[in-house]
């Protein structure tokens, strides 16, 4: 296969979050080429219906799988928790057999019970994806004997995007919904922060949780998933462009997008509009 015929990896959110695992991603493995695609236009999905997340998800899916993309990360959790599993079995057959779509649930999951010492897990995630009951279910096949709590966060992904991460009302809203969870089962000492945005108030909720409670971010677990999965799937791997080079491109403004892309990502980025 010349260069020519190698393509990027595509990265799919519903607008920024999952910036913050391409980030990650970049961080791992830094000789790929990228395309993002944030879908600001109709975002946020977490109160979306199964059924819109999963049309909008797959549409995604298939205008980078136009762009070239052999391989596409749903470096988002509601559409991991709503469309991953439909895309995989019932869509990739019939129009792409020989492409894939990887999810950030399933990394996450199979590595939780490593984390746990008295086997009490909490969840924090969109309404979406609580509702979902993904993060339980997929935890349940790795380790049967964890016990798992969710708790919804319907205000931090709004705290993030309209950058109000560090204020002092973020404190209010983290810290009930850290309460919430921890008066469920008081044995929890692992959480796992189930959306992309939640990285961006890791002070906030380092500052509202006790110190033997330990953190997982997917960003940095989702790469490290990647790598491994691209080591054992050289015929995808095989496939993919290496030039160090990330696109951007959002179904909304770039103006906007480029703005607060940049608090997600990091360093300043330059996007392109798509219409879908």
């Amino acid at each position: 296969m010349n260069d020519s015929q190698k393509k990027p990896i595509g990265v799919f959110d519903s607008g920024y979050g999952g910036l913050t695992v391409l980030k990650e991603i970049v961080k791992q493995l830094p000789e790929y080429d990228y395309v993002y695609l944030g879908d600001n236009a109709r975002s946020p999905y977490g109160s979306r219906s199964y059924e819109t997340v999963y049309q909008y998800t797959l549409e995604c899916v298939e205008q980078l799988f136009n762009m070239g993309c052999e391989l596409v990360i749903l470096a988002c959790n509601t559409a991991s928790a709503k469309a991953l599993r439909t895309i995989q079995q019932k869509d990739l057959p019939r129009i792409a057999p020989d492409k894939r779509v990887l999810g950030v649930i399933r990394p996450t999951t199979e590595i939780v019970g490593k984390y746990t010492k008295t086997g009490h897990v909490g969840v924090l995630g969109t309404m979406g994806t609580v509702t979902s009951n993904s993060y339980p279910i997929e935890i349940e096949k790795f380790y049967p004997q964890l016990i798992v709590h969710q708790e919804a966060c319907p205000m931090w992904v709004s705290l993030v995007e309209n950058n109000e991460f560090e204020s002092d009302g973020a404190d209010f809203f983290i810290k009930k919904n850290l309460d919430s969870l921890l008066i469920k089962d008081k044995e929890i000492d692992t959480i796992i922060l189930g959306c992309t945005h939640y990285p961006l108030l890791i002070n906030k909720i380092k500052k509202h949780l006790p110190e033997n409670i330990t953190i997982l971010s997917q960003g940095e677990i989702v790469g490290k998933g990647l790598t491994d999965y691209l080591s054992r799937h050289p015929e995808i791997e095989k496939k993919c462009s290496k030039g160090g080079k990330i696109e951007f491109y959002t179904t909304d403004s770039p103006e906007n997008f480029n703005t607060a892309a940049s608090i997600f990502f990091g360093k300043t980025l330059k996007s392109k509009h798509l219409a879908l």
